[in-house]
């Protein structure tokens, strides 16, 4: 009997000493913004279960930098826990959150990342996640379609170049030498689609030289951006537009009556001229 009592106890304690034993997991349970956007930066954060084991020791987190991917000098890598000391803060998990930067030349879908993590009684091992990216920026064509010198028109086309749609476009003219803008600086469009182009008139007084333009929109995931165009102005492309001929109907005028009193004239010398022979005869 003292026999059976012994052998119960060291089976109790075997297992109890299993279930002591370190293990380690992580998953990746978010990423800031969704998608990841190209040229920004990204916040993934990843959940490490099983600190709470003293049994683990001094337990090491490491994310691996592989592009398009670097670590920002503001995220702590590698991270070191002392485990069993996370238990009342975090129960039994960890939180590691790092801040990346993505190459703006960075493909999109989902691109694997790599974290490396051990403990003082458990081998190094190796998972991958995947952080999606996908580019939401548009950007845009823009140029000076018409000018008036007379009513201080101006008229500017724009176009949306990337495949992605856009809300609340916005066009400002900021205060700069060459434009001298009358009354609001700022038009508001609305949306544009990928590949569609829309137009915004100001009244300005207009030098030669370089404009610049500001152009505000709301992307796909709801971020509002902004985007700086410089454009040149020449106004002798100008002075002989349509708009400025029809705001001098005058000219027109003065024309038809010239041809209009030349083909009178002529008739009437003719006929002069044929009334004269006529009498000699």
């Amino acid at each position: 009997m003292k026999r059976g009592l012994t052998l119960t106890i060291l089976f109790l304690f075997s297992i109890g000493f299993i279930s002591a034993a370190c293990s380690l997991s992580v998953s990746m349970i978010n990423q800031d913004p969704y998608p990841a956007i190209p040229g920004e930066t990204v916040k993934v954060v990843f959940q490490i279960d099983g600190v709470s084991n003293p049994e683990c020791g001094l337990v090491e987190f490491e994310l691996k930098e592989n592009y398009p991917f670097t670590i920002d000098p503001e995220s702590t890598n590698p991270i070191k826990i002392n485990s069993g000391t996370y238990t009342r803060k975090y129960s039994s998990f960890y939180l590691a959150t790092y801040k990346l930067r993505i190459d703006e030349d960075a493909l999109e879908g989902d691109i694997p990342i790599e974290v490396m993590y051990s403990s003082t009684n458990t081998a190094k091992k190796i998972e991958e996640f995947n952080i999606y990216i996908e580019d939401t920026k548009a950007d845009f064509e823009i140029h000076v379609k018409e000018y008036n010198s007379k009513t201080k028109e101006l008229t500017l086309e724009i176009l949306n170049i990337e495949d992605v749609d856009i809300e609340a476009l916005t066009i400002e003219s900021p205060k700069q030498e060459n434009v001298e803008i009358k009354g609001a600086n700022r038009i508001n469009i609305g949306s544009l689609d990928s590949n569609e182009y829309t137009t915004a008139d100001f009244e300005a007084i207009m030098k030669d030289g370089e404009i610049k333009i500001i152009i505000y929109y709301t992307d796909s995931v709801n971020v509002r951006r902004q985007i700086e165009k410089v454009i040149d102005f020449d106004s002798s492309y100008f002075n002989g537009s349509s708009k400025n001929q029809t705001s001098q109907p005058w000219i027109l005028y003065i024309i038809i009556l010239a041809v209009v009193g030349w083909f009178v004239w002529r008739k009437y010398k003719k006929h002069k001229l044929k009334k004269k022979l006529h009498h000699h005869g």
